[in-house]
């Protein structure tokens, strides 16, 4: 079965930095879109980075220059490097896996398959 788990998260000082890793298994993870989340307590869940199995990545004007998403799909693992951490960045932060097999990742808003989380805690 499908199965996703995160890693990395901590508690930071406003300005660090911190990579989240995420490492898939039971499912053919080069077919797969795969994304990072985050949601914040009493906050809805955001999208906050996208790749594909080419390595396109697809950030919300949000984001942009502020985390750079990698996959490997040979170790089937997804990174998240996110930078300049601010309070208001303290969230859970979850992968999360789609089928794509039209290679249409940059558009898809729905994902079947979810990780159990990392929190993320910056101060």
């Amino acid at each position: 079965h499908v199965q996703l788990v995160e890693s990395g998260g901590g508690s930071v000082q406003a300005g660090g930095s911190l990579r989240l890793s995420c490492v898939g298994s039971g499912f053919e993870y080069g077919g797969y879109c795969m994304a990072w989340f985050r949601q914040a307590p009493a906050k809805d869940r955001e999208k906050i980075a996208v790749i594909s199995h080419d390595l396109s990545a697809f950030y919300p004007d949000s984001m942009k220059g502020r985390l750079v998403v990698s996959r490997d799909n040979v170790k089937k693992m997804m990174y998240v490097r996110l930078n300049n951490l601010m309070p208001e960045d303290t969230a859970m932060y979850y992968c999360a896996a789609e089928p794509d097999p039209f290679s249409r990742c940059g558009l898809t808003t729905e994902f079947a398959y979810w990780g159990p989380g990392t929190q993320v805690t910056v101060s």
